[in-house]
């Protein structure tokens, strides 16, 4: 299901970085996301929601672009 927050995301398993390119164009990079939290993520229903209640919490993140 397409998402209106996420456009994109790509996951560096040896670094466990997540890498979201959102609708806005903007990418950011969330590190030391375990892949356990990655495959949640991957297959949730809704990747918005996932990403605000689990990863951005919990996660530091810089921005790329």
């Amino acid at each position: 299901m397409p998402s209106s927050v996420v456009n994109n995301y790509i996951y560096f398993p040896e670094t466990e970085i997540l890498r979201i390119i959102y609708q806005s164009g903007a990418v950011y990079d969330y590190l030391r996301v375990p892949t356990e939290i990655f495959d949640r993520f991957r297959t949730a229903q809704s990747k918005g929601r996932f990403l605000n209640y689990v990863i951005k919490p919990k996660f530091k993140y810089k921005k790329v672009e």
